[in-house]
């Protein structure tokens, strides 16, 4: 087994880790995806986002097949080290249904504040 790239970062059991993507000038939250050490390295390395898709079972950059590209501000990791925060300027919807973020119209109710 070769040594990490990245020893901060803490993969599950299955090698992933969860990756908040963030529109790095407004800080608007635009969608969670999950990336392995690979789709990392190729993300910091071509400043585009590359996510690892768990339904197909393969790596997919952002925007190659829709044209809605992340290109990628900066990267970092929780306390943990268990979670990444991704800012980048989004290009298009991010959300595979044509949504500017997978949270657009989503809501869940809360109930009434009780004082």
């Amino acid at each position: 087994m070769t040594a990490s790239l990245f020893p901060e970062v803490r993969y599950s059991a299955d090698g992933l880790v969860p990756v908040i993507v963030q529109q790095y000038d407004t800080g608007e939250v635009l969608m969670l995806a999950w990336m392995d050490e690979e789709a990392l390295r190729r993300t910091l390395s071509e400043r585009r986002a590359t996510y690892w898709s768990r339904s197909r079972g393969e790596y997919w950059r952002k925007g190659d097949t829709s044209g809605h590209t992340q290109a990628v501000h900066a990267v970092s990791y929780d306390c943990d080290g268990d979670t990444l925060l991704m800012q980048v300027d989004q290009t298009g919807a991010a959300c595979h249904t044509g949504t500017r973020t997978c949270f657009d119209g989503r809501a869940l109710p809360l109930a009434e504040a009780s004082e």
